[in-house]
């Protein structure tokens, strides 16, 4: 089974912006009830993951490649609006890979950092532009941002 352990930070400034460039991601869900149903277009690439319910910072995840003709089209018909688009940032530091999503349109203004771990007690050094703790703040998943938009908060 695929799991994914991860943790969520606000950033609190620019100081990453010059480790890694940017890819932009277009993301939308077709199910955010009980188990999540997402699919993601990045660059000529796409793909479909099904998450399960989050166990503290754990959980089920599964993702496959699928044609990304199929995934536009389903991001353009079967995706609840408003679509995540969002620059991903990657930058290796200390053996880890920091994800740094900067949001675009109804969640502009937002920008998360994201590490997967080994093991939910996995000790880690957070850098300097590393914020507030959002792990458990469902408020921050990206399934929920398309019901409730950064912006409207």
């Amino acid at each position: 089974m695929g799991v994914e352990i991860e943790r969520k930070f606000l950033v609190k400034d620019d100081q990453w912006r010059d480790l890694a460039p940017g890819e932009l991601y277009r993301q939308g869900y077709i199910s955010t009830v009980g188990n999540t149903v997402r699919i993601r277009v990045i660059n000529d690439r796409g793909f479909i993951t099904i998450k399960g319910l989050t166990q503290g910072i754990s959980r089920a995840e599964y993702e496959y490649e699928i044609p990304v003709e199929d995934a536009t089209q389903m991001l353009d018909t079967l995706c609840q609006p408003p679509l995540i688009e969002k620059y991903r940032h990657k930058i290796e530091l200390n053996g880890l890979v920091w994800e740094v999503d900067e949001f675009l349109g109804e969640n502009r203004g937002l920008t998360i950092a994201e590490i997967e771990l080994k093991s939910a007690d996995q000790a880690i050094d957070l850098p300097d532009w590393i914020g507030e703790d959002v792990s458990h703040d469902s408020r921050y998943y990206n399934s929920n941002l398309t019901k409730h938009p950064f912006t409207r908060w």
